[in-house]
């Protein structure tokens, strides 16, 4: 099967995108050097959020997976999360062993999504503390390219994968793969059951930088939708309930005063929790198009595009 020269022109798109956040996790580690574990997990926590608000959206669909035929969907979502004005600060903890702030000095400092000016905070002897600046940004957004393929006894299987090697450049390397499953359910209900409801669980691990971040993903969901035929479209509304997992080791390095390095290492979660989806999606041969909207701890969007191959006894 040729590929439609589209297809070639989102996966560009998608590789463009991640050779973005690439060279941002070059710049992140020089920002890491003037911060201590406490700090150092303070100023990620909104990257941290990010990351997993947008691994764990845009993979299922709409919620019809049919019981059996065969199709194959080379798909390229476009996911970003938000960033809320709480998350652009962090309290600053100074080392009980070092220099102390000044009475009435503000701790309050940029997060990784926070203002592009460092400084310092005054201290009772010199020197001052230092701080770093944030990159002033107000979503994170990610493209990765997908492959569907199903149908076996209703259920269908999803997989994730693309690695960037940057060499010796200062771009940093980049690599995610994830897998899952879906079942559909309503294929044990009644024929005249009015919605389309399956059930799906996917799982990620992602690599950003030279062992600067190593993440894993998890989300387990329950979707419901309804498939109405429009000419030679078929639009389909649907919803979908899951739980979201994500946690996320990071390593760099601390230059003590600039004289001693110590290598710092910590283990970050993003608090997991439910998550409610609202989105539409039309099937209109072998393209497909979809957006959906994430409320949750980490709130966003996600649209999408894929092509797919079908043959079905439905078709």
């Amino acid at each position: 099967m040729r590929v439609p020269i589209r297809t070639w022109i989102a996966l560009a798109c998608a590789a463009a995108m991640l050779l973005v956040a690439s060279s941002a996790a070059a710049q992140i580690e020089d920002q890491l050097d003037d911060y201590a574990a406490a700090n150092g997990e303070g100023y990620l926590q909104p990257l941290a959020d990010g990351i997993g608000g947008d691994l764990n959206s845009g993979i299922w669909r709409g919620a019809y997976v049919p019981k059996e035929g065969f199709y194959i969907a080379l798909e390229i979502p476009l996911v970003a999360t938000f960033f809320d004005d709480d998350q652009r600060t962090f309290t600053f903890t100074p080392d009980p062993d070092g220099n102390q702030p000044i009475d009435g000095a503000s701790l309050l400092v940029p997060t990784v999504v926070g203002d592009t000016e460092g400084g310092t905070i005054p201290t009772t002897v010199p020197p001052e503390l230092v701080y770093a600046p944030g990159f002033d940004i107000n979503s994170f957004a990610l493209a990765v390219p997908q492959i569907r393929i199903g149908a076996y006894q209703g259920t269908e299987a999803v997989i994730r994968y693309i690695a960037i090697e940057a060499g010796d450049t200062e771009l940093g390397n980049m690599s995610l793969v994830g897998l899952g499953a879906r079942h559909s359910i309503s294929q044990w209900m009644d024929p005249e059951f009015p919605v389309d409801i399956s059930a799906g669980f996917f799982w990620q691990k992602f690599q950003l930088g030279e062992d600067l971040i190593d993440a894993q993903a998890m989300t387990f969901g329950v979707q419901f939708g309804k498939r109405f035929p429009q000419g030679v479209a078929i639009i389909e509304p649907y919803a979908a309930l899951s739980y979201d997992t994500f946690k996320m080791d990071v390593s760099y390095d601390f230059e003590d005063d600039g004289r001693t390095t110590e290598v710092i290492d910590l283990e970050m979660e993003s608090e997991a929790g439910m998550k409610f989806t609202l989105g539409l999606k039309a099937q209109v041969g072998f393209v497909d198009l979809n957006g959906e909207y994430n409320f949750g701890t980490q709130s966003g969007f996600a649209l999408g595009i894929g092509f797919a191959f079908r043959h079905l006894p439905e078709y």
